[in-house]
């Protein structure tokens, strides 16, 4: 049962960083550029441990889980962590991207980026993309029902 409810037909963005990554003015920043595309953001902070990003696609149903990285760790924690989300029987169909640096070196180049959406992310931004990419992401996915189904 979906409990957080929702507004005026906006996609709900779940916004979360990776379990090692502290930081928080990327998360800041992507919740002010989402929120400006007109969706509804749940920004579950910095340093989301993997059950707690679980256990929040569960109950709050969105429509795309955004997970963003900045210290270089997003191409190990973000694999781990897509895997759980892919074998998960009520969340596991949501559509997930993940972006930032996602190696410790900066631009890991197409190779990473391959291997995380072989891991299960849907899309891959690397620390060179442009940020309004992920508003034409969120534009072409399919409506979804109140429950979180695709219509």
């Amino acid at each position: 049962m979906r409990t957080v409810a929702p507004r005026d037909g906006r996609r709900r963005v779940l916004l979360s960083t990776v379990s090692s990554d502290a930081h928080t003015w990327n998360l800041v920043f992507l919740q002010l550029l989402l929120e400006e595309m007109g969706h509804e953001v749940v920004n579950l902070g910095p340093c989301v441990p993997d059950r707690l990003l679980l256990d929040s696609m569960r109950r709050v149903r969105p429509d795309l889980l955004v997970v963003s990285t900045v210290n270089g760790h997003g191409r190990l924690d973000g694999a781990r962590v897509i895997r759980k989300l892919r074998a998960d029987p009520v969340a596991g169909d949501v559509p997930a991207v993940i972006g930032g640096k996602l190696g410790i070196d900066g631009d890991e180049g197409t190779a990473a980026a391959r291997a995380l959406v072989d891991a299960g992310f849907d899309a891959v931004f690397t620390d060179t993309a442009d940020a309004s990419s992920i508003g034409r992401l969120l534009g072409a996915l399919p409506q979804r029902a109140a429950e979180g189904r695709a219509v």
